[in-house]
């Protein structure tokens, strides 16, 4: 089994870490995404702002690492989504139907302590198209 490490494509700094994780790996054509928030990975900084605003800059972030894999969103096949306040979820997935269209992929959403000060992490499973 080889991992492949996936980086975000705007990330100048790869040393830019929160954590002992990767972005996105892939193995064997499917690719697992890390929790992503609403990070300019340009800049290395949080976007905060309404739960539209940070669930765009979050679901850019997990467009980018799979173009990045190779894949497209519609490759993706589970999210798992995680809101600072359970009260926001019509208003992010207003915004997240927007991404994900035709066949949606599989989703829970909950709502947790998040760090940071963000209102959104979403993690993803992939499975790219041969």
């Amino acid at each position: 089994m080889a991992k492949r490490h996936i980086f975000h494509p705007e990330q100048k700094d790869k040393d830019f870490v929160i954590g002992a994780y990767s972005d996105a790996i892939e193995v064997d054509g499917t690719v697992y995404l890390s929790g992503q928030g609403p990070v300019d990975f340009a800049t290395g900084t949080f976007v905060r702002g309404t739960i539209e605003e940070e669930t765009l800059q979050t679901l850019h972030n997990i467009k980018c690492l799979i173009e990045a894999a190779g894949g497209t969103l519609d490759d993706i096949v589970k999210c798992s989504v995680h809101l600072a306040d359970i009260k926001d979820w019509d208003r992010y997935n207003k915004v997240y139907s927007e991404f994900f269209t035709g066949v949606r992929p599989a989703r829970i959403t909950v709502q947790s302590g998040l760090g940071f000060g963000i209102k959104i992490e979403l993690d993803a499973i992939a499975v790219l198209s041969k």
